[in-house]
C-alpha cells in the first residue's frame, strides 16, 4: 500500500504543476483524498484504479501549454512548395489565412503593450479571437495530397500535428469519450489527440469526415458541429473528463473525398477547398522531383544506383489507366526502388538504367 501512497503523492505534485482550472483541481484533489481513505479496502481496488486513471488523464492534458505561431509568409511558402507541386489556389488560401493571423497578432500585441483594453475578460476574448482560425476542408479524390498538405500547414506554422481518422467510425463516443460509470470507460479521441500533441493549439486533422458509418452519421456529425463552431468549442466537454476544455485555439482541418455525405450544419461551419486532380504533366514533375527522390532516400539508393529514361515517364504515371492522385504512381516507384535495392544487395550490380526496353524486368505491372 505504500506504493499507492507514493503514487498519490506523485500525482499531487503533477496537479500543482499542471495548473488545472480551480473547479477541476478541487475535484481531482477530492479523488486523491478518497483514494488514500480507501487504500486498505480491498473491495474498492477497481474503484481506486479508475480514480487514479482519471487523475492521470486530467493532469496530462495541455491546459496551459501552447506553441508560438510562426507567421512568416516567405517561410510558409517555401515549406508548401517544398512538399507540394502546383496546388496554387490552395496555397494562396493558406497564405491569406496566415496573413490575417499575423495582422491580428500584431494588433493584439500593440493593444496589450499600450494597455488600451481595460477589461481583463475583454483582453482574453480578443486574444482568443486573434488566434481563432477558419475551418478549412480539403475536398478531393484519393491521392491528391490532402493529408500531407495538412502536415505542411502545421510545419509552416510551427504547430504540432495530430490526425483523427473518421473512416469507418461507428460511434460518436469515440470522439466524445465514455462516462466513467462504465468500467471500461475511455477518454475521447479529441482529448487523446491534444495529449499526444502536448499543446492546446495544434493543427488537428479530421480525416475523411465523409466516410463515417451510415447508421451513426447523425450523431458523429452532431459532435463535429460542436467541434467546428467557435461559439461552442470554447467549452467542449468530454464525457470521461466531464469538464469543459477550450478548443478555440486548435486549427481544425477536415478532409473528404466529396461533400455529399457531410451534414449541412457541418458544411455551414467549414470552408471547402477543392483539391484538383493532377494532369499527366504534373504527375511527371511530382514523380521526378518529389516522389522518386524521397523513395530513393528511404531505400538507401543514390542517383548513381538508379536512373530512368526521360521518354519512359509518360508510361510510368499511367500504369493502370487514369488516376486522379499519385497513389498508383507511388506504388510503382516504390516497387522499382525495392527491386533495385535487392539486386544491389545480391551483388548483381550497382548501377541500373531503366528504359522502355528493360522496364518489364523491374516492374511487374508491365
Amino acid at each position: 500500500m505504500s506504493t499507492l501512497i507514493d503514487e498519490v503523492e506523485m500525482l499531487r505534485k503533477k496537479v500543482i504543476d499542471a495548473r488545472l482550472p480551480k473547479a477541476l483541481e478541487i475535484r481531482v484533489q477530492g479523488n486523491l483524498e478518497e483514494i488514500v481513505r480507501l487504500e486498505h479496502d480491498i473491495s474498492s481496488r477497481v474503484h481506486i484504479e479508475q480514480m487514479l486513471r482519471y487523475v492521470e488523464w486530467a493532469v496530462s492534458l495541455p491546459w496551459n501549454s501552447r506553441t508560438t505561431d510562426i507567421v512568416d509568409l516567405v517561410r510558409a511558402r517555401e515549406i508548401l512548395d517544398k512538399h507540394h507541386y502546383g496546388l496554387e489556389p490552395v496555397k494562396e488560401r493558406i497564405l491569406e489565412y496566415l496573413a490575417i493571423l499575423k495582422l491580428n497578432k500584431q494588433r493584439w500585441d500593440e493593444e496589450q503593450a499600450n494597455d488600451l483594453t481595460e477589461n481583463k475578460e475583454a483582453k482574453l476574448s480578443h486574444s482568443i479571437l486573434a488566434r481563432r482560425a477558419p475551418i478549412l476542408c480539403l475536398v478531393g479524390l484519393v491521392g491528391t495530397g490532402k493529408t500531407t498538405l495538412a502536415k505542411s500547414i502545421a510545419e509552416a506554422m510551427g504547430r504540432h500535428f495530430v490526425r483523427i481518422p473518421f473512416g469507418g467510425m461507428s460511434d460518436a463516443l469515440d470522439l466524445r469519450g465514455q462516462s466513467r460509470v462504465r468500467p471500461d470507460a475511455e477518454i475521447g479521441l479529441i482529448l487523446k489527440g491534444l495529449k499526444f500533441a502536448g499543446s492546446r493549439n495544434p493543427v488537428m486533422l479530421l480525416d475523411e469526415i465523409d466516410r463515417v458509418a451510415e447508421g451513426t452519421r447523425g450523431d458523429i456529425m452532431g459532435v463535429l458541429v460542436e467541434l467546428l463552431d467557435p461559439e461552442q468549442n470554447v467549452a467542449f466537454t468530454d464525457h470521461y473528463l466531464d469538464f469543459p476544455f477550450d478548443l478555440s485555439e486548435v486549427l481544425f482541418i477536415a478532409t473528404g473525398n466529396n461533400t455529399t455525405n457531410i451534414a449541412t450544419a457541418v458544411l455551414d461551419r467549414i470552408e471547402p477547398i477543392q483539391m484538383p486532380s493532377y494532369s499527366d504533366e504534373e504527375k511527371i514533375k511530382i514523380a521526378k522531383d518529389y516522389v522518386l527522390p524521397q523513395l530513393m532516400r528511404e531505400s538507401g539508393l543514390t542517383k548513381e544506383n538508379l536512373t530512368i529514361d526521360e521518354d519512359l515517364w509518360p508510361k510510368l504515371v499511367r500504369p493502370l489507366g487514369y488516376d486522379a492522385g499519385i497513389r498508383s504512381l507511388e506504388r510503382t516507384m516504390n516497387a522499382l526502388c525495392r527491386k533495385v535495392a535487392r539486386m544491389i544487395v545480391e551483388g548483381k550490380g550497382n548501377s541500373y538504367h531503366i528504359s522502355k526496353e528493360n522496364m518489364k524486368e523491374y516492374m511487374e505491372t508491365y
